[in-house]
Order: C-alpha cells, then sequence, then structure tokens
C-alpha cells in the first residue's frame, strides 16, 4: 500500500453525490432485467439459436458487474474511501473490467452474427451453429480471465492524504496519476477492446441496414423498426464506451511519468470518473436492446412471469403452457423445468 499527497478534493464531492445516484439507478433497473435477460437468452438458446448463448453470456457479463455496485455505491458514498479489504478491491476491480470488455466482444459477436445472417443466409452456417457460438463464449470467458488477471496480482489499494479534509482516504484502483502498468494496458484495452469492436459493430450494422433497406419484401413499417432498432444499439454503444475510452487516451497522454506532486490534469480526472459512471449504463441498455425489444422475446418473458406466479398457486393443478406466441419459436414448458 503507497502513501501520497495529491488529494482531488473536486472528484471526493463529485463521487459523493452523482456515482451513488447513478449506480444505485443500474442496480436496481439491472439486475433484474439481466436476470430475465438471463432467462429469455436460454429459452432462445434451447430453441436451436445460437444467438442465445451470445446473449447469454452478455446478460451474465452484465449481471456480475452489478453485483459489485453494493461496494461502489459504499466505496464512493464515503467520498472515494475503500472500506473493505483490499481482495474485495481486487475482485470488484476485476469484474468491471471483466464486464467492459467481455461486453464489447459479446456485442461484436452479435453484431457478426446478425450481419452473416442477413447478408449472407446462405452462407457461413458453420459460423451461425450453437456448437461454434458456445466454443467462441467460452474462449472470450477464458481469455478475458487470463488477461484481467494482472487486477489480481497488483496492490490496486493506495492511501491518499487529502489537505482539505485533513484525513486520509484508500483509494481502490483509480489512482491519480496513472502507474506506467495501467497506461500500458489501458493502451492495448483501448485498441483491441474498444476501437475493433466499435468499428466491426458499425460496418455490420450498416451492412445490415443496407440489406433491408433493399429488400422488397419487407414492409416500410418493419424496415423502420429494424433501422431505428440498429441505430439505437450502435448510438448505445457509442454513448457508453467512447467518452470512457477517449478520456483513458487523454490520461495516458496527460499523466505518462508525472509526478505525484503534479497537480495539472485533475480537471481531466475528474471528468474521466463520469465516463466511468456512463459507462455502467450499458448494463440496463443490454437486456432492454438485445432481449427485451423483440416481440419473441417479451413474449417469452411475460410467460417466465406467468409461470413463476402459477407455481405459487398449484391449486389450479399442472397446466401446460407455450413460452413463445412466435409460431417459429414456439417452446414448450418442460424446457424451462
Amino acid at each position: 500500500m503507497t502513501m501520497n499527497s495529491t488529494c482531488v478534493e473536486e472528484q471526493h464531492d463529485l463521487d459523493h453525490y452523482l456515482f451513488p445516484v447513478v449506480y444505485i439507478f443500474v442496480f436496481i433497473v439491472s439486475v433484474p432485467a439481466n436476470v430475465g435477460s438471463l432467462c429469455v437468452s436460454f429459452l432462445q438458446a434451447k430453441k436451436e439459436n445460437e444467438l442465445g448463448i451470445y446473449l447469454f453470456s452478455l446478460s451474465l457479463s452484465d449481471l456480475l458487474y452489478a453485483l459489485t455496485l453494493p461496494l461502489w455505491i459504499n466505496y464512493t458514498w464515503n467520498k472515494d474511501n475503500w472500506t473493505f479489504s483490499p481482495a474485495l478491491c481486487k475482485g470488484s476491480v476485476f469484474f468491471t473490467y471483466m464486464n467492459f470488455y467481455s461486453s464489447t466482444a459479446f456485442l461484436t459477436c452479435i453484431a457478426l452474427d446478425r450481419y452473416l445472417a442477413v447478408v449472407y443466409p446462405l452462407k457461413f452456417c458453420f459460423l451461425r451453429t450453437r456448437r461454434f457460438a458456445l466454443v467462441t463464449s467460452l474462449s472470450i470467458w477464458i481469455l478475458e480471465s487470463i488477461f484481467n488477471s494482472i487486477l489480481l496480482w497488483k496492490d490496486e489499494t493506495s492511501v491518499e492524504y487529502c489537505d482539505e479534509e485533513k484525513s486520509n482516504f484508500t483509494l481502490c484502483y483509480d489512482k491519480y496519476p496513472l502507474e506506467n502498468w495501467q497506461i500500458n494496458l489501458n493502451l492495448f484495452r483501448t485498441s483491441m477492446g474498444y476501437a475493433v469492436p466499435l468499428i466491426t459493430i458499425m460496418i455490420c450494422n450498416h451492412k445490415v441496414y443496407q440489406a433491408v433497406q433493399h429488400n422488397q419484401a419487407t414492409e416500410n413499417s418493419e424496415k423502420r423498426r429494424i433501422i431505428k432498432l440498429l441505430a439505437s444499439i450502435t448510438l448505445t454503444f457509442v454513448l457508453c464506451f467512447t467518452p470512457f475510452h477517449v478520456m483513458v487516451l487523454i490520461r495516458c497522454i496527460l499523466e505518462r511519468n508525472m509526478s505525484f506532486s503534479n497537480k495539472s490534469g485533475k480537471q481531466t480526472f475528474t471528468v474521466y470518473r463520469i465516463t466511468v459512471a456512463l459507462t455502467s449504463l450499458n448494463c440496463v441498455a443490454d437486456p432492454i436492446l438485445y432481449c427485451f425489444v423483440t416481440e419473441t422475446g417479451r413474449a417469452d418473458m411475460w410467460n417466465i412471469l406467468k409461470l413463476c406466479t402459477r407455481k405459487h398457486n398449484r391449486s389450479q393443478g399442472p397446466k401446460r403452457d407455450i413460452l413463445s406466441v412466435s409460431t417459429k419459436d414456439t417452446i414448450e414448458l418442460e424446457i424451462i423445468e
């Protein structure tokens, strides 16, 4: 544990009010939404739908991160003073960055799968199987776990003295200035974990947009709905992840080889912390855009809720039900029992 004397007073004031509100909202909304998304994506995977496997992995990643939010709420409410063990700090940081970059990876897989399904429906069938999706998802989980394991080995806590508060703060991970290993890691993450997925998603969605526009069999109302969805998906990715990575790059440039006594760049640090909160909203947007926006997804979720309610009223006797109103995706009750 190290000691430095560069307290960012504005940061503590900002965190105390902004972050708990944002994190409480994300926690309350994203936990039930992603639990529901897990159920819906599980049913889709059972219907021989490879997309369901990517959605299940995405929902699981978002849920694991959302479950760490009570720790971050406590941390920011106490003005960036980590009151738990260093091990919990490491674990929380690990799941946070696992979510950031496994999410971008799974979102890229979803975009590629939809691109192949719409633009090349009769080609590359081996890339659109449940087996391939399962192998790809497991590979992403393993690679991200290995890559982020460095966070479990490094000392993530540091003690900071704040002149204005006349007290010490135990910081968790977000130190100022960045250490050299953090700068190198952030540069690699920004290029491979953000820039490559962003370019891939934008290209895939643009190609799908062109294919939908030229499809004479699709009604205009359906075309507009699909185009709005594509625009929403692209915009959400850009809004949630771009500000954060822009500020990460700026910090890497400004804080390289910076001494602890240098007070420049603190406003940049404050803006950076705001973008961290913005990134967490992705956990709310993902289940809405990818699971509940479709008619089949909504129908499955509604019938799952009815099933849960019915289990509390056994007096009605056992009944069979259908979990999807969509003919092509119909699945019987036994699958989730």
